[in-house]
């Protein structure tokens, strides 16, 4: 299909919206910034209500099994910020990660007048979604679960119940980070109070009798211990993919790369902050 001089793909021959069908894309971007972003789906919701049940349920044990009944006060009061500061700034991020945008690409806005204020090259090849009926810019991939094509998605996380792409993955590396800080944290602890409790016959170790002390204890070493390898793991995975500039579909799929690769402190600034990059410039050119 040519239009305008150029032309036009996607997988399947899916025509181009009719013009009196077109596909207002300022006003539907203007509602999508009134709305906070979320996605409805069951699974999603249930793994991210778990999420902070288990932050909580951590949270929990450290403070009221472990540090309440301890007799070193400053040992208590330092263990006890730093441990809450840390699932505060987790769940924040959690929520930051679920509620942002991930950079979807407008629904729609595949139409022959919009082509046409593109204003593309002769002969450039631009690709439509066939699923949203969205011209898909560079490295922009389509979610089944989300039903919209995402700028630079990594991969889509039921954890946080939304994809991770080019707006929202600063948030959702944070969010790894500091559970498996949290989770290290609390395995110490842990340690810490096992040994405790033994040196002293669980006289005074609690004020959980001796068998609920040792099951919620149990409970939090297995929770820890799985988010921590999870978490440092999918943190580390989050830091190649940013340095190599390259998305875990990218790499899975093993896709030559058409764009220019950042260097690693680029790559690292286009996610953390800093300048902008060449590519979410032309994105933004793309998708407004």
């Amino acid at each position: 299909m040519q239009s305008s001089g150029h032309r036009f793909r996607d997988v399947e021959h899916h025509p181009l919206l009719a013009e009196n069908d077109s596909y207002d894309s300022s006003s539907s971007e203007a509602d999508m910034a009134e709305r906070v972003w979320f996605i409805r789906d069951g699974c999603g919701m249930v793994c991210a209500i778990m999420t902070w049940l288990l932050v909580v349920y951590a949270d929990f044990v450290v403070t009221f099994v472990m540090l309440l009944p301890s007799k070193d006060f400053w040992y208590s009061v330092i263990n006890g910020v730093l441990f809450n500061c840390l699932a505060v700034l987790a769940l924040s991020s959690h929520l930051r990660t679920m509620l942002t945008d991930p950079g979807a690409v407008p629904k729609g806005n595949a139409t022959k007048e919009y082509m046409d204020n593109l204003q593309l090259k002769p002969g450039e090849v631009i690709y439509k979604c066939p699923k949203c009926c969205s011209i898909k810019p560079e490295r922009a991939h389509h979610c089944s679960i989300c039903k919209r094509c995402i700028r630079k998605m990594d991969h889509h996380c039921p954890w946080v119940n939304n994809c991770v792409g080019e707006k929202n993955q600063r948030f959702f590396v944070l969010f790894t980070m500091y559970i498996a800080l949290i989770s290290a944290h609390a395995l110490i602890l842990c340690g810490f109070q096992f040994f405790s409790c033994v040196r002293g016959q669980w006289t005074e170790c609690s004020d959980f009798s001796p068998p609920v002390t040792v099951i919620l204890m149990i409970f939090l070493c297995l929770e820890g211990f799985l988010f921590l390898t999870f978490t440092a793991v999918m943190f580390g995975t989050q830091i190649h993919s940013i340095c190599n500039d390259e998305t875990e579909i990218e790499r899975l799929k093993s896709e030559k790369p058409t764009w220019e690769r950042r260097l690693r402190w680029e790559g690292m600034k286009s996610v953390f902050g800093g300048t902008h990059s060449s590519y979410a410039s032309d994105s933004k050119d793309w998708c407004t």
